[in-house]
């Protein structure tokens, strides 16, 4: 009898550890489609308050709101490719025209001339790097700029499923709260009903401020930019205040970033007299964008939207981002509200859960 039960225990263990497994691996088969369905998730999110604003305000149908909602983002998203036409025309001009002498002759001369001035400073730059031959695979670019033209149907068909997904998650709001429903009893789902209400309402603040902290800091990259002269600014501006959607790394990214491409933008002018003095005061601006979001946009935006301490949120962040590495750093504080509002419904007289969650 005890044999029996050890070998149905091992049986079904085993059984349980099979079927883990072979979720997993389909999960990872289908990640493609999980990751259309967390980008349609968060733009439907985003779009919520404007689909409820124009039914409720303006009384449009249910589809119509949708379509307006969708044909705004869009739009948005049209001119922003828009933006990225004449800096990939122009890279593209650069690079694939195979006039790599001139582009390695034009760098080269910018080495030089950086390490002139660190040499008037008793700093031999160039002694330290000549071993290392940077043209060396240069070749490899044109290559890499055909890889990416067949990358376009692919990202066709991701931009018409994401489209097509929130389409329907802004349509039929109830397609995956009810297929939740599915896997708990009649006890629960009130509860979890009023849970994912509330994961709706934070979430959309949350993605929203993040829009609007995206925004502010791309108004104030484009100034300075402009201000001093760089080329293409608004695109530098986007692409540098897109990567603060990644946690303390993604404002480094872009500090390289932007301070590079000022760089390369003055090539061919005196390094010392206008590209350092140029580069230098659009570090200052950088700095001075991040101290208002740090200490002004995020503060406010992730506290008031997401109801918790910055404590909290940075420590929250800093464990996504060991556990996970960069998308832990992405995904945390939506998880991390998502799971708070779940504990709260499920075991609000857990002294811990209260603590954690009585600003909700």
């Amino acid at each position: 009898m005890n044999s029996n039960f050890v070998i149905k225990s091992i049986l079904k263990t085993i059984g349980i550890l099979l079927g883990v497994f072979l979720l997993l691996f389909f999960l990872y088969k289908i990640q493609s489609v999980l990751v259309y369905i967390a980008i349609a998730s968060v733009i439907a999110l985003v779009g919520r308050p404007l689909n409820l604003f124009l039914k409720h305000k303006f009384k449009f149908p249910n589809a119509l709101a949708v379509v307006t909602t969708m044909g705004l983002f869009l739009l948005i998203f049209l001119g922003l490719v828009s933006l990225f036409i004449p800096l990939i025309v122009k890279q593209g001009e650069n690079l694939s025209l195979l006039d790599l002498e001139q582009l390695q002759d034009t760098v080269q001369d910018l080495i030089t001339q950086i390490n002139a001035f660190f040499l008037s400073h008793g700093i031999d730059m160039l002694d330290e790097i000549k071993h290392y031959d940077i043209f060396e695979n240069i070749n490899v670019i044109p290559n890499f700029l055909n890889e990416i033209v067949g990358t376009i149907g692919t990202l066709s068909i991701g931009l018409f499923s994401v489209v097509f997904i929130t389409f329907f998650l802004m349509k039929d709001t109830q397609i995956m709260e009810n297929s939740i429903y599915v896997f708990t009893n009649k006890k629960n789902e009130t509860k979890l009903r009023a849970s994912l209400e509330t994961i709706k309402h934070l979430l959309s603040r949350y993605f929203i401020g993040l829009v609007v902290q995206i925004t502010i800091l791309f108004i104030i990259y484009s100034i300075i930019l402009t201000i001093f002269g760089i080329e293409n600014s608004v695109v530098i501006a986007f692409l540098c205040a897109l990567l603060n959607l990644i946690p303390y790394v993604g404002p480094m990214i872009g500090c390289f970033l932007m301070l590079f491409l000022s760089m390369s933008s003055n090539l061919g002018l005196d390094f010392q007299n206008e590209i350092l003095p140029k580069t230098t005061y659009v570090f200052i601006g950088y700095v001075f964008a991040q101290l208002i979001d740090n200490f002004a946009s995020q503060p406010l935006i992730f506290s008031k939207s997401v109801k918790s301490h910055p404590l909290e949120i940075f420590l929250i962040i800093i464990i996504g981002g060991i556990l996970f590495g960069i998308t832990g750093m992405i995904l945390a504080i939506p998880t991390y509200t998502a799971l708070k509002v779940i504990l709260k419904a499920f075991l609000a007289d857990n002294k811990i859960v209260k603590s954690l969650t009585k600003e909700l």
